[in-house]
């Protein structure tokens, strides 16, 4: 049965977003009840679709009897996730020609790093490149030929565009195909002991490039659990990847033969069963829920607290904090993944991963199972893992997929506790994210990163206006005191909400030497950020007017993450007093500024997802 909360906070999502959903499902619905779509088109535009085919996706195209499938691809060759998407769609197309139907890359979309862009002026197009992949992958979609969608990104922002824009196609059947993680390399902790001994100047840059180096070594997806991952765990448990499709490492053998068969599978639904289930029919309301307690029963990265919002608007359903608040009091923590541990999601994997995880879920009632996925319905499909098949006189190994896979229960236990553990044995009873409010407004914290001893802290404000001004106090020695690190005009309207990981070395030092720490900010951290408490996401934002702008050095700051509390003591007297005193903030901008402009001006808040689309 399923667990009452999740039940309570779903009907509270539904009765919320009836309006919105219905507005979206009557689009949807307008789109399936139209002709197949090149049927329509007219002679001059077939010629444009097939221009530079060859003589045999012609003569396919001209038939129009078979499915032409949608790639929307997010390779280049700098981000080390993406490297392996190269091969993906001669691949797709490869297998599509066996059907007798066709493929075509319908578009790109920008797949930047933020651990390329951290502290750097690059860092402020890093949400906004998330409402750019959205665009980028609707107009991709628009040229009306497609029959079926595949979406081959991994990393930050990427996954939650490429899902916000193909919502807007979402009568079409969307597979989402990962690349992997790449193997493991140096021990995440050993990694963030080199941090903080190269912040406090022990070490020098090229003994802390040969430790970055060893961690981030390969083509694949960096193994800690930060967005990037946090996107997989999240495309897994919502029904958009195959079943244990996510962490399995790129250029293997296994790896293949999951994207072949994910092609198999779809073209198979579109020509055989002609059953293929459509994405507005697989994001629901129920699956939003689903995707919100894996995030919270993994621990996953605090992006997605913005994230899942604004794809939930996509979908149209109203998604708030407080359900996200509200189910984390009762989704129990059953991973501890870097930076919440010190295992990568290899390790994860290796322990029972995704499988193991969702039986668990189900098992006690925390995730909907009347729930339609890309194989079917239901979720019991997702309680199982994938092997290779070597029995080559199978032809078939599912009623899903095609020969060389197969697909095997997951084991019964926990391979390793200390990573992965069973839902009456969890880390926490509570789940790895909580909601902050007080008069400074609504905030979130990643708790689960945070030892029990760190999550209260109350100490004098100091203000600062950038990262690089926080180090270079530190460096001057000025910081070796408890306090409550205050950034402020950080949010989406004053610079795009850059992520401010580079504070997480020195504050962790600090931490380490003894000293009550924690940040406060209306910008956002990591999916990495570690074991200092932060609230982050602060809504309302300095620029529009929220209190932290009027946070002054030295204000009490209580940050008290089992109950919930951030206050500053300061009177509401003196707050209004300081109102008077506030002048206009002299926001500066990096490199793209002018690209940065016009979404400023339209973006939303954090807590609504801080997100150009769906604004009224």
């Amino acid at each position: 049965m399923l667990h009452p909360r999740i039940q309570e906070v779903t009907e509270r999502v539904i009765e919320r977003s009836k309006a919105t959903r219905q507005a979206y499902l009557e689009r949807i619905n307008h789109a399936k009840k139209q002709t197949r779509v090149r049927s329509g088109l007219g002679c001059g535009n077939i010629a444009h679709v097939m221009a530079a085919c060859s003589s045999d996706d012609k003569a396919r195209l001209k038939a129009d009897e078979q499915p032409n499938l949608a790639i929307i691809n997010s390779y280049n060759d700098m981000l080390s996730a993406h490297v392996p998407y190269k091969d993906y769609p001669d691949l797709i197309k490869d297998i599509a020609a066996k059907y007798d139907a066709t493929a075509q890359v319908a578009g790109g979309v920008p797949a930047m790093c933020d651990g390329v862009t951290q502290g750097r002026d690059g860092m402020e197009l890093s949400l906004f490149s998330r409402d750019v992949i959205a665009m980028s992958t609707a107009i991709s979609l628009s040229h009306d030929v497609f029959d079926g969608v595949f979406c081959l990104g991994v990393c930050d922002k990427i996954v939650p565009g490429l899902l916000i824009g193909a919502l807007s196609f979402g009568h079409l059947p969307v597979y989402f195909l990962p690349a992997g993680p790449m193997q493991s390399g140096i021990p995440n902790k050993e990694k963030a002991r080199i941090r903080q001994k190269f912040a406090q100047g022990l070490v020098s840059r090229d003994e802390l490039l040969e430790a970055e180096s060893a961690s981030y070594h390969s083509a694949g997806t960096c193994t800690f659990y930060g967005t990037a991952n946090s996107n997989q765990m999240l495309m897994e448990i919502m029904g958009l990847h195959l079943p244990g499709s996510s962490f399995i490492n790129p250029y293997t053998e296994l790896r293949d033969g999951l994207t072949g068969n994910a092609v198999e599978t779809m073209l198979k639904q579109l020509i055989q069963s002609k059953d293929a289930n459509c994405l507005a029919d697989v994001v629901t309301e129920k699956t939003i829920i689903n995707g919100l307690v894996g995030l919270l029963a993994t621990g996953g990265s605090t992006n997605h607290a913005i994230h899942l919002v604004a794809i939930a608007k996509a979908a149209g359903v109203e998604l708030t904090w407080k359900d996200m608040s509200d189910l984390s009091e009762v989704v129990p923590l059953l991973t501890r993944i870097y930076p919440n541990g010190s295992a990568d999601v290899n390790h994860f994997q290796a322990a029972g991963g995704m499988g193991f995880l969702m039986r668990e879920l189900v098992g006690a009632g925390f995730l909907h199972n009347d729930v339609k996925t890309i194989v079917g319905e239901g979720l019991e499909a997702y309680t199982q893992e994938p092997r290779l098949d070597t029995d080559s006189n199978l032809i078939m190994t599912s009623a899903t997929g095609p020969s060389k896979i197969k697909w095997v229960s997951c084991p019964d236990n926990s391979l390793d506790e200390d990573v992965l553990r069973p839902i009456d044995n969890p880390f926490s009873k509570q789940g790895g994210l909580q909601l902050l409010t007080g008069n400074l407004g609504k905030a979130v914290i990643k708790v689960s990163a945070v030892a029990v001893e760190h999550q209260v802290v109350t100490a004098p404000a100091k203000v600062f206006a950038s990262q690089s001004a926080l180090q270079e106090a530190y460096t001057r020695g000025e910081l070796n005191q408890d306090f409550i690190a205050v950034l402020k005009e950080q949010g989406p309207k004053a610079k795009g909400m850059p992520e401010l990981h580079k504070l997480t070395p020195v504050m962790a030092t600090l931490q380490d030497e003894g000293y009550k720490v924690a940040i406060v900010t209306d910008g956002r951290m990591s999916g990495a950020s570690g074991k200092v408490p932060a609230a982050i996401h602060l809504a309302p934002e300095a620029v529009e007017g929220g209190i932290i702008a009027k946070i002054h050095e030295g204000d009490l700051i209580t940050l008290d993450a089992p109950a919930g509390i951030l206050k500053v003591h300061v009177s509401d007297e003196e707050l209004a007093q300081r109102e008077l005193q506030l002048s206009a903030p002299s926001l500066t901008f990096g490199t793209g500024r002018e690209l940065f402009t016009g979404f400023r001006n339209i973006v939303s808040s954090a807590d609504m997802g801080a997100s150009a689309f769906g604004i009224e």
